[in-house]
C-alpha cells in the first residue's frame, strides 16, 4: 500500500481474529524490518514469535497484573492517559483476551549492540532504543501492508526475568516489547488521532512555533 496511508492507519489494534498469520507474512515483513536504522549497523535486534498456546497464556498471565494496576490508576485519577474512555475499554479487553490473539512477537535487543549516550545525565536513559523501535515501526508498517494488525506493548519488560526462563533468552539480551499481532476484527482506521503539526513542531528554540498557530489544523 502507498507509505503515507500506511503511516496513517498503523494504529494499535485490541481486538483479533483467530486466523492465523502464515509464516510467509512474518517472513515477509521482517525483511522489511530488519533495514530500519541502528547505531553503528550493529542490529542488535533480535525477534521471537510465540503462537504456542500455552506459552501465549503464560504471558497474558505476566501481563494482566501490570494492567491491573494500570488501568485502576486510570480509573482512580492518578495515571492520566489523555484516551478516550472507549480506547480504555479496548485497552482492558485486550489484556483480558491476551492469550487469545494468534502471535505474540518478543523484542529482544543484544546490550552490547546498544549505545546509549545519555545514561549519565541523571534521567531516564533512552538512546538505546533508538537501534530497537525503528525496526519495531518497520515491523508493524510491513506487516499493515498486508493487512496484518498489531499492539505493541511494553508493560511486560518490567517481568523480563519470568519471560527470559519463560522463553530461553541468553543473558545478554534484553526485551525492548511485545507486539501483539493478527487480523483484525474491525476495518483499519481510515486516518489515526494526532496533535497537529502546529503544536508539535519548533524552530530553533523549544518555545517558538515553527508554523502558523493562529491557524491550528484539526487534529489528524
Amino acid at each position: 500500500m502507498e507509505l503515507t496511508e500506511a503511516m496513517r492507519t498503523t494504529g494499535t489494534c485490541r481486538r483479533y481474529l483467530s486466523d492465523p498469520v502464515p509464516d510467509e507474512v512474518f517472513k515477509a515483513a521482517f525483511d522489511v524490518a530488519r533495514f530500519g536504522p541502528q547505531g553503528g549497523n550493529r542490529q542488535p535486534v533480535r525477534w521471537i514469535v510465540v503462537r504456542d498456546a500455552a506459552r501465549k497464556q503464560a504471558l497474558a498471565d505476566l501481563y494482566l497484573p501490570m494492567w491491573d494496576a494500570y488501568f485502576a490508576g486510570i480509573t482512580g485519577g492518578t495515571v492520566a492517559v489523555g484516551a478516550l474512555p472507549k480506547t480504555v475499554q479496548d485497552a482492558d479487553y485486550f489484556a483480558r483476551h491476551l492469550h487469545e490473539v494468534p502471535a505474540i512477537v518478543v523484542v529482544c535487543a543484544a546490550l552490547d549492540g546498544l549505545h546509549p549516550t545519555d545514561h549519565e545525565l541523571g534521567r531516564l536513559s533512552v538512546v538505546g532504543g533508538a537501534s530497537i523501535y525503528p525496526t519495531v515501526q518497520n515491523l508493524c508498517l510491513s506487516l499493515r501492508d498486508q493487512g496484518v494488525a498489531t499492539a505493541v506493548t511494553t508493560l511486560l519488560c518490567h517481568e523480563e526475568p519470568a519471560i527470559r526462563e519463560l522463553l530461553g533468552i541468553p543473558d545478554d539480551y534484553i526485551t525492548a516489547a511485545h507486539i501483539a499481532v493478527g487480523y483484525p476484527e474491525r476495518s483499519f482506521p481510515r486516518k489515526l488521532t494526532r496533535d497537529p503539526v502546529e503544536q508539535i513542531v519548533a524552530a530553533e528554540t523549544f518555545s517558538q512555533p515553527m508554523f502558523d498557530s493562529a491557524a491550528l489544523s484539526p487534529a489528524l
